[in-house]
């Protein structure tokens, strides 16, 4: 069912279409798109839509709010809906569930999306643990009403995506069959504490931003210089990827701090973050002082840096990568746009991993030009992501200048 109504109300004719639409269908609804009316305006025939789409048994439903108020609360006609197995919504207030049945189930429920949606905690708790076989969650733009953390508990979770939410803490309390946990664009006034309980099969981790992201693992949040431990670490996740403030002294120290705590880490993005206010400079030494890493030194086969601007401290980092990781395979590095003139001007900058002593004599250096203008986060599908045969999320954009030739800087062997 397409959108209906004007961008700003609906007319009395448009509400009057789509709501003898809705009635003469036969059902049922594969799917349905309610996305461009002002509800606070149409209440009842809101609340009548999403009777008539329950009754009809609609299986996928965008439901959208818009324009504002943000704080318009959601039809709770929503939880009669219970045929769904994706689930949109956005631009409301979630209902207050304390008074719904304790039978109120989505039983088919495997996808849920909210965007931009005034909530408490325990109604979010509600709606996950109402949703028994709900596999991915993605919330864009939450705004939480109190100061209480975000709790994951889902014995079905195997998706978890939080992009610019209102949490300081999130805490994945009992997510066994977790295996995705992406923050976007989430660095808050505060430090962002994620503290990571029961989730043993956690595969996937980022985008982390060492110095706005605090890790906490068993009750020990991870500080500079905290020792590692069996306690201290998260052995499963394979693929992590790195938002790092290369100008920022303090951000780039907490970097080995925190790959020491993804020992069988195989796979490292690195997205090099500009700043406006660069501070302190790291010293020389700090690089080749940091001790053994075991990710790099023993797993990590592919590593991908992008936002490469020729700044000394993102060299250092990249000449430690290449002179300890003995099983890498593959390194890409992507050249950020507008920081080069010419080809040559890249291979000056990048000269220095020539008199490295590289590990891995087999490994394949790629180098081509970026396709992120300068500032923008680092490409991004939310629905490429949550889908488990998409192998590397964080890979979009390389993945597609890698299939278009024009777009290479340089590619060859491990020496320039």
């Amino acid at each position: 069912m397409a959108p209906v109504g004007d961008d700003d109300i609906w007319s009395k004719l448009a509400v009057a279409s789509a709501s003898s639409a809705l009635a003469a269908h036969p059902g049922p609804f594969r799917c349905a798109h309610l996305t461009r009316g002002h509800m606070a305006s149409h209440e009842a025939e809101a609340q009548r839509w999403l009777q008539l789409l329950a009754a009809k048994g609609v299986q996928e439903l965008v439901f959208v709010n818009r324009p504002w108020p943000l704080n318009f609360p959601l039809p709770a006609e929503i939880f009669s809906c219970v045929s769904v197995t994706k689930l949109h919504l956005g631009m409301w207030m979630l209902p207050s569930t304390a008074a719904l049945p304790r039978s109120t189930r989505f039983p088919h429920l495997r996808e849920l999306v909210l965007s931009l949606i005034l909530m408490r905690n325990q109604d979010l708790a509600f709606l996950i643990e109402r949703s028994p076989v709900l596999e991915s969650l993605t919330i864009i733009s939450g705004h939480t009403m109190s100061d209480e953390p975000l709790r994951l508990v889902s014995r079905s979770l195997r998706c978890v995506q939080l992009s610019m939410c209102g949490w300081e803490h999130i805490t994945v309390v009992d997510a066994p069959h977790l295996e995705r946990l992406f923050l976007l664009m989430s660095a808050p006034d505060e430090p962002l504490r994620i503290k990571i309980g029961h989730a043993p099969n956690l595969r996937m981790l980022g985008y982390w931003q060492p110095g706005d992201h605090e890790l906490e693992i068993s009750s020990t949040v991870i500080k500079e210089g905290t020792k590692v431990s069996p306690k201290t670490i998260v052995p499963s996740v394979h693929i992590l990827a790195l938002e790092v403030q290369f100008d920022v002294c303090n951000k780039v120290k907490m970097v080995p701090t925190f790959l020491k705590r993804f020992p069988n880490v195989e796979t490292i993005h690195v997205y090099s973050q500009d700043t406006d206010e660069p501070t302190g400079k790291l010293n020389l030494k700090f690089w080749p002082e940091v001790g053994p890493i075991k990710c790099v030194q023993s797993h990590v086969k592919k590593f991908v840096f992008q936002e490469f601007r020729g700044k000394i401290s993102e060299l250092m980092f990249l000449k430690f990568i290449v002179e300890r990781a003995q099983f890498l395979k593959k390194m890409v590095v992507t050249v950020a746009s507008g920081c080069f003139s010419s080809v040559h001007d890249v291979n000056a900058k990048l000269k220095p991993l020539t008199s490295a002593k590289w590990a891995s004599e087999g490994c394949k250096l790629i180098v081509f030009k970026g396709s992120v203008s300068d500032g923008e986060a680092p490409a991004w599908c939310f629905h490429i992501a949550s889908d488990s045969s998409c192998m590397d999320p964080f890979d979009l954009g390389t993945a597609d200048a890698e299939l278009n030739r024009d777009a290479y800087v340089l590619h060859h062997s491990s020496t320039l």
